[in-house]
């Protein structure tokens, strides 16, 4: 099978990469990187020539929410547009759970729209949507970072999480590209139900990261207000078998 990961060089496409490579299927990084620009469309052609399936797992270079909505969607477009040509048998697109709900987070609402125009082209495709990865613990404390009496200190509501290694991310990413387009959205998240302090404060702390991680009830998540339930798969999700403190643990 020939393969096409963009966003191949990063945290999921390099991992799914040597998946794909591990068990002798052609695969095509398609990065800045490695000359293919999404977003100015040059070496997308040329990239997807041949291809069976391509995986978008490329992430925006800025959070801000402007910023985000136009590299999603214009890359999802030239995608589209160049998967078309090529007749593309199945775009797999990496999103986020609950991203629809937190209407205030911009930039997941930049992924919202990557989804519509997905699920909108016609083109045979998943979306697989995951929970938060392990590493991503940092990016959510320096998003939630105001300064305290005692020094920056990380202030977040206390709900519900389910985190999911990337490892499980990759490995999902294989079996979605396995199984053929499903043109739905399906949901992935980590075997341990827990809350967002204690996610975000194991993380910092096994960075050696000295900021304090306060409950602030009237905190946001990257801008919106989450009360409940926002950041979990609804039912039916697959889960991961990697567990936090196993990960922490073999850090």
């Amino acid at each position: 099978m020939r393969v096409v990961v963009v966003g191949g060089s990063g945290r999921i496409g390099a991992r799914l990469v040597a998946r794909l490579r591990a068990r002798g299927d052609d695969v095509v990084v398609a990065s800045r990187r490695t000359g293919v620009d999404v977003v100015t469309g040059t070496g997308v052609d040329a990239a997807l020539a041949g291809a069976d399936a391509v995986v978008d797992v490329s992430r925006s270079p800025s959070m801000a929410p402007d910023d985000a909505r136009e590299f999603f969607t214009t890359g999802t477009r030239t995608l589209l547009d160049a998967g078309q040509r090529a007749c593309i048998g199945h775009h797999v697109l990496l999103s986020v759970v609950g991203a629809r709900r937190l209407r205030g987070a911009g930039f997941l609402q930049a992924k919202v729209a990557q989804e519509d125009l997905l699920a909108c082209s016609g083109r045979p495709c998943t979306v697989r949507a995951a929970t938060q990865f392990f590493g991503f613990a940092s990016g959510i404390a320096d998003a939630s970072t105001r300064d305290g009496a005692s020094g920056p200190e990380v202030r977040l509501p206390d709900v519900a999480d389910q985190p999911v290694a990337e490892d499980d991310v990759a490995a999902e990413l294989l079996r979605v590209v396995d199984a053929g387009p499903a043109d739905a959205t399906l949901e992935l998240a980590g075997p341990d139900p827990m809350r967002l302090p204690a996610f975000v404060a194991s993380g910092l702390a096994a960075q050696g990261d000295p900021r304090p991680v306060v409950v602030d009830p009237d905190a946001t998540y990257f801008g919106a207000a989450v009360t409940g339930d926002e950041l979990l798969p609804g039912p039916g999700a697959r889960l991961g078998v990697v567990h936090l403190a196993d990960r922490l643990t073999n850090r």
